[in-house]
């Protein structure tokens, strides 16, 4: 039986530009997403990584439309997400929501943990006081926080509560969908742990569906079932999770499993390391982006740009690489 789809982004590029001089001008571009397209079926966790700067952060802030998007469109449950104003963009709001990686900055200081996840059932007009009241204390406890902690501020809290009390306000109103960015890599790797179980024994339970953007190949693994890797604004491959870590096709990708802490191993073997820096988002290199550090291109690689194509007869996974076409 073939899943729902709940997400369509369609070529979504966001660039912001660049200003120079006493005029001000414009004179270039910061292609941070750079025609980016997937689909997220309903109940996965689709995990986002890649190196630092290489627009994962970017791409989750644009489809939930905290950036506009330069051009593309994101489909969320057959609408143009893109497209929604007004009443329309407030409403379908309800649906897809985010989980920031710093959880302080993220919630207002200056009120208290109550009043902080009351507000999504004031602003969309949910409930009389009383009930909201109820569904603030039910949130607490889905969270894992005692509902006494409802008068507290977020400076009276560790890190690992303030990130209970962001998902707990993610949560509030039933979204289908929930991108979180980086929400356990200002956690220890303990906290972490118990984020990670909390967000996937919600997901189970309310039949949620996350894009997880992360750069921690480990954490990714344990809790996504599918992964896209980023390279410089760009999808270089995408696929299931078991498929991605045993049999990765794009360089970039086999560079990033081969970068993880194997112990106990035995037989030392010779791994691959990625060299030098990723180029400016400013001046790209032209054709594959990540020719310049890989160690198989060819001259067409510099010269024209590979699209995502399906890999050893596996629609689930693609690769954008010349090796595999």
């Amino acid at each position: 039986m073939e899943q729902e789809i709940i997400l369509k982004a369609q070529n979504i590029c966001k660039y912001f530009p660049l200003k120079k001089g006493l005029l001000n001008r414009h004179v270039a571009d910061i292609k941070a997403v750079d025609d980016v397209s997937f689909e997220v079926q309903k109940g996965d966790i689709l995990g986002v990584v890649g190196e630092s700067g290489c627009g994962k952060s970017t791409l989750g802030r644009t489809i939930i439309r905290l950036y506009p998007p330069t051009s593309g469109k994101v489909m969320f449950d057959g609408e143009d997400f893109t497209s929604l104003t007004g009443e329309q963009l407030r409403a379908k709001r309800k649906q897809i929501q985010m989980i920031f990686q710093d959880p302080y900055a993220s919630l207002d200081p200056r009120r208290t943990v109550g009043h902080i996840l009351a507000q999504p059932f004031k602003i969309h007009k949910m409930g009389n006081k009383q009930e909201i009241k109820d569904r603030v204390m039910e949130l607490l406890k889905t969270t894992g926080l005692d509902p006494v902690y409802v008068n507290r501020y977020p400076h009276e809290f560790s890190g690992g509560q303030r990130q209970r009390i962001a998902i707990a306000r993610s949560i509030a109103l039933n979204p289908g969908l929930i991108i979180a960015d980086e929400p356990v890599s200002a956690l220890d790797a303990s906290i972490q742990a118990q984020i990670l179980n909390l967000l996937k024994d919600l997901g189970e339970k309310m039949g949620l569906t996350y894009i997880f953007i992360s750069h921690d190949l480990t954490v990714v693994e344990y809790l996504c079932n599918k992964i896209a890797v980023m390279y410089l604004g760009k999808i270089v491959e995408i696929g299931p999770r078991d498929e991605l870590f045993t049999n990765p096709k794009h360089p970039y990708t086999q560079a990033l499993m081969e970068s993880i802490p194997k112990i106990g191993q035995g037989k030392k073997t010779k791994r691959v390391f990625l060299t030098g820096e990723v180029p400016s988002p400013i001046n790209p290199p032209s054709g594959c982006t990540f020719h310049p550090r890989c160690k198989h291109k060819m001259p067409k690689c510099s010269q024209q740009t590979p699209s995502l194509i399906t890999t050893n007869n596996n629609n689930d996974h693609q690769v954008a690489c010349y090796l595999e076409q």
